[in-house]
C-alpha cells in the first residue's frame, strides 16, 4: 500500500508514517512547506510524484483559541484546505482519510456520541473543522475519523505540558474537572486509522481511547506516573476561561470502529505509559 500523510511531520503524522512503515506500506509523510493545504495546485503534484493509493491527511490548524480571533486562517485551512486534499486523493484514485474532532458537538449529550448525532460546534475551530468533514466527504471514496483529547510522543499537548509544570515545580497543578472525554494516543489513533484504510471503510467513523475521564484525573494519573508526589487541585471550567468554549462531555460512540475493524479501542493508560517513557529518556538525552 502506498501511503501519502499531508501533516506527516507532526505529532500524528509521524505516528501514522512509522505505523504504515512497520505494516510494510511504502509511506511518506510531507511537511507544511512540502505539502501547504492552503496552496492547492503544488499539493495537487503529489498525486504524480508518488502515486498514493491512500492519502491521510493530519494536517490542520489546531490553535483553538487563536481561532476565536483568527477565523479566516482556521477556515482556510480546516475547510477549503480539507477540499483540496480531497482533490489530490480524487486525482490521485486515491482513498482519503481525514482526522476530525470531538469539537464539533455541543457537549450536552451525557450518553457517547454516535457518528450521527447532531453536530453544534461552540468554537470557531469546532466550525472550520466540520466545514472541513464536508468537503472531505464530497469526494466518494473519503472516510472522515472523529476523535478527541490527542497525546503522544513528540508534541505539545497535555501531557508534555503536565510534565513540564511539574519539572519546573509549578504546583499544584490546577486542571478542569468538569470537562470530560477520552484521551487518545497518536501511536493508537494511527493504529485506528490505518486499519480503517485497510479495511476501505468510508463515511464516518469515531475513534478515541477508553475509558473517559475529566481532564484533572487524567494529570492525577500523569503526576502519579511521572513523580508519585505532585499536587493536583480540582478547578471548573469558569474559574479557567478560554476564549474558546470547549465541550463539557465529548465520548464518542466507538461501536461502528470496533464492528469495522473487528477488535476493540485500546486503553489510554497504555499510551500514557509510552508517552510518559518517550518524555523520561528526552529528559536524560
Amino acid at each position: 500500500m502506498r501511503c501519502l500523510v499531508l501533516g506527516g511531520t507532526g505529532m500524528l503524522g509521524r505516528a501514522v508514517v512509522a505505523e504504515a512503515r512497520s505494516r510494510g506500506w511504502s509511506a511518506l509523510g510531507l511537511s507544511h512547506s512540502q505539502a501547504d493545504l492552503c496552496r492547492r495546485d503544488p499539493l495537487l503534484e503529489w498525486a504524480e510524484r508518488f502515486r498514493p493509493e491512500v492519502v491521510v491527511n493530519c494536517a490542520a490548524y489546531t490553535k483553538v483559541d487563536a481561532a476565536e480571533t483568527d477565523r479566516e486562517r482556521a477556515f482556510a485551512v480546516n475547510g477549503e484546505g480539507v477540499a483540496h486534499a480531497a482533490a489530490l486523493a480524487e486525482r490521485a484514485g486515491a482513498r482519503l482519510v481525514h482526522v476530525s474532532t470531538d469539537y464539533v458537538f455541543d457537549g450536552a449529550a451525557r450518553t457517547p456520541y454516535r457518528e450521527d448525532a447532531p453536530t453544534a460546534p461552540l468554537s470557531v475551530y469546532g466550525e472550520s473543522k466540520l466545514a472541513g468533514e464536508r468537503r472531505a466527504l464530497a469526494w466518494e471514496r473519503s472516510l472522515v475519523v472523529r476523535t478527541s483529547w490527542l497525546f503522544g510522543p513528540g508534541g505539545h499537548n497535555f501531557v508534555a505540558t503536565m510534565v513540564g509544570l511539574i519539572e519546573a515545580g509549578r504546583l499544584p497543578l490546577r486542571v478542569v474537572t468538569d470537562q470530560e472525554g477520552c484521551p487518545t494516543s497518536t501511536p493508537s489513533l494511527a493504529r485506528a486509522l490505518l486499519d480503517l484504510a485497510a479495511r476501505q471503510a468510508s463515511g464516518t467513523v469515531h475513534y478515541q481511547d477508553r475509558e473517559p475521564v475529566s481532564w484533572y484525573a487524567f494529570a492525577v494519573e500523569i503526576a502519579r506516573l511521572w513523580s508519585g508526589v505532585a499536587e493536583v487541585v480540582p478547578v471548573t471550567s469558569a474559574e479557567f476561561p478560554r476564549p474558546a468554549r470547549r465541550p463539557a462531555y465529548s465520548v464518542l460512540d466507538v461501536g461502528r470502529f470496533e464492528t469495522i475493524a473487528g477488535r476493540r479501542v485500546e486503553p489510554w493508560e497504555c499510551g500514557l505509559v509510552e508517552t510518559l517513557a518517550w518524555l523520561r529518556k528526552e529528559k536524560n538525552r
